[in-house]
């Protein structure tokens, strides 16, 4: 089964066994490593419990990630923030202060500073990372239009400091490693042109050495051990995928959709 802890233990050990430094992105951003090695990312959109499980697995092995943090309640646990903080893993702020704000720079500001506080009272957190925010108008990257990362002792965001011609990317978005179609924001242009649908074709490109040597994994916090969770969440994810697609192409449906997503995230 895909999508679960344990394929995602062999995933990493995969990578590990090929010569790969697993690393964070503070790591990629202070020392701009060279030679073979995977940028581990989490953006915690929600189920901050399945976070810890899968920090746990990488401590386990020894590796650091990094984990962006939302500022809503179900990404931003304090118990669990502290506990991978506690297993030397790197957390960051996953901002939205523009969409929040409605495109108001000078709130989105204020919020950020506020959120990015927040969270540095848990981490001395260097990196931050954009939430999708797909019903949103607003892309909470043009922030950056306006201010500078050193305006808030940044020193990474991987949008705007990834060398992509040089790292390949790939995301679980989707809940399918080609789920690409279904990103409105989550999107790099690279030279690569490489696809994969399933971690096992990841798996046995890197035992080919059919890989690219200097990548950044996103993964989101929809992998499980436990088959019930498992099955509810990639029945949602089908439904929620298909929803989304079809509401960045219809009116009437992606005003259903925004709907629904509000709701979610206010209940």
């Amino acid at each position: 089964m895909d999508f679960t802890l344990k394929t995602y233990k062999r995933l990493l050990k995969t990578f590990l066994s090929n010569g790969y430094s697993l690393i964070t992105y503070e790591t990629y951003c202070s020392k701009k490593p060279d030679g073979k090695f995977l940028i581990l990312r989490h953006d915690v959109d929600e189920l901050a419990f399945n976070a810890l499980k899968m920090a746990e697995v990488e401590n386990a092995l020894g590796v650091k990630a990094t984990y962006y943090f939302r500022i809503v309640k179900q990404s931003n646990q304090p118990d669990i923030i502290r506990k991978i903080v506690e297993l030397g893993h790197e957390i960051g702020y996953h901002y939205e202060d523009l969409s929040f704000s409605k495109g108001n720079f000078e709130i989105a500001k204020k919020t950020f500073e506020e959120n990015l506080k927040y969270f540095r009272t848990y981490y001395p957190v260097k990196t931050v990372c954009m939430h999708g925010s797909s019903t949103s108008k607003y892309d909470n990257r043009d922030f950056w239009g306006k201010y500078n990362l050193k305006d808030f002792a940044l020193i990474g965001e991987p949008y705007l400091t990834t060398d992509f011609e040089k790292v390949f990317y790939f995301t679980d978005t989707g809940y399918a490693w080609d789920g690409g179609k279904y990103s409105v924001r989550d999107v790099v242009e690279n030279k690569f042109g490489l696809t994969f649908h399933s971690s096992k074709q990841i798996m046995e490109a890197v035992n080919k050495g059919n890989f690219p040597q200097q990548n950044l994994m996103l993964a989101h916090t929809l992998w499980s051990d436990n088959i019930s969770q498992w099955f509810l969440l990639h029945l949602r994810e089908f439904l929620r995928n298909n929803l989304k697609y079809f509401a960045q192409r219809n009116k009437i449906l992606k005003k259903i959709y925004s709907g629904m997503v509000k709701a979610y995230w206010e209940r």
